[in-house]
């Protein structure tokens, strides 16, 4: 018997912006290395629009990215998913825990001796994400308001917690572990303006434009008529915020090849320990799949515009740490990209979607 639409396979369903996502993105990639190595004065361009310390291009590219799915966002379905506490706990154990735990053991296990370099991978780990994980999300068929309700959650914690946990794993358990120790002195209203920026402007934009639209035109028009012209944007916008922060530190990144390697290790160690192990832990805690996906991807991914800013800040934009921030995304990218597929993949093993991504 011929499959339905609904009971085919997710990764099926995907339009051909989204089926071939990889591509676009390794193209991005490169024309964004390729730009910052052979036309700095592109970069450079780029690198002096700011806002403070808040790059306006990549702010631009974020908006766009972010504004189609938190558009999508059911808002008035966001309080039931709140209440879930089995997800929220998890959630904030995953974030504020076991991540800035995980990235610190990793750092110091694979780069004992690149002082640098290990303190711009902790930092990393303390910037928790709140931009590119709704795409991701979205893309693996996550939970959109679970997302939207974390992702919120997050930057209140990022705000709260951010200097706390900096001084933390930096100064006083290196200091316990007679290990050396780092000082970071970072403003909360540097953090607060990033959290701003990246989240707060598309939250608010998406918020407003489903209230207003609903009211004037109806869900029906919203969702199906509204929502299929603004869906491509995001992708957009994620490419465009990949080639423009990748033209930003392309120079850096290829002049120092063997250095990258160094730094992608823990990387690519971290976002598989972290979204392996969440899935699994929010599986086993009975979340479904929408759910747990969406704890998966809201732990593995970090904010990297926060962290770059940060250790430029504290440490210089020509520091080791300032490359190990600029490392992160070049891994975090591809990575995730590649766990949206893993995650498709593995719907089937979910009890609440075994049936739908049956063969």
């Amino acid at each position: 018997m011929t499959q339905t639409t609904a009971e085919a396979p997710v990764a099926r369903r995907l339009s051909t912006l989204d089926r071939y996502l990889p591509v676009w993105i390794g193209a991005a990639m490169a024309v964004g290395l390729l730009t910052g190595r052979w036309t700095p004065v592109v970069a450079d361009a780029l690198d002096a629009i700011k806002v403070g310390s808040i790059s306006v291009p990549i702010a631009l590219g974020l908006l766009v990215m972010m504004y189609p799915v938190l558009a999508r966002v059911r808002y008035d379905e966001v309080g039931p998913v709140a209440r879930d506490k089995r997800m929220m706990v998890l959630s904030l154990a995953l974030n504020w825990l076991l991540g800035p735990a995980l990235m610190f053991a990793l750092a110091w296990l694979l780069l004992p001796d690149l002082p640098e370099y290990r303190t711009g991978l902790i930092i990393v780990g303390l910037a928790r994400c709140i931009a590119m994980v709704i795409i991701w999300n979205d893309l693996a068929c996550g939970d959109r308001e679970a997302a939207a309700v974390l992702v919120a959650i997050n930057s209140v914690f990022q705000v709260l917690a951010f200097a706390l946990l900096g001084w933390f794993y930096l100064d006083l358990l290196p200091g316990w572990l007679g290990l050396s120790a780092t000082g970071l002195d970072v403003s909360p209203w540097q953090i607060a303006g990033s959290v701003g920026a990246f989240l707060g402007i598309p939250l608010a934009a998406g918020y407003l434009t489903r209230r207003i639209g609903e009211a004037r035109r109806g869900r029906d028009w919203y969702e199906q008529a509204l929502l299929p012209r603004l869906g491509p944007w995001a992708l957009y916008g994620l490419l465009f915020t990949i080639v423009v922060l990748f033209a930003l530190q392309g120079e850096t990144i290829t002049a120092q090849p063997l250095d990258v390697a160094r730094i992608a290790l823990p990387l690519v160690a971290y976002f598989a320990i972290m979204w392996v192990g969440s899935l699994l832990l929010a599986r086993w805690i009975g979340l479904g799949y929408a759910r747990s996906t969406t704890v998966a991807f809201t732990a593995a991914g970090n904010n990297f515009e926060l962290a770059i800013a940060v250790a430029i800040g504290a440490f210089g934009v020509t520091s080791g740490q300032a490359l190990a921030g600029v490392v992160g995304p070049l891994i975090e990218v591809p990575v995730l990209v590649g766990l949206v597929y893993v995650s498709l993949w593995a719907r089937r093993f979910f009890p609440d979607t075994a049936q739908e991504t049956a063969p």
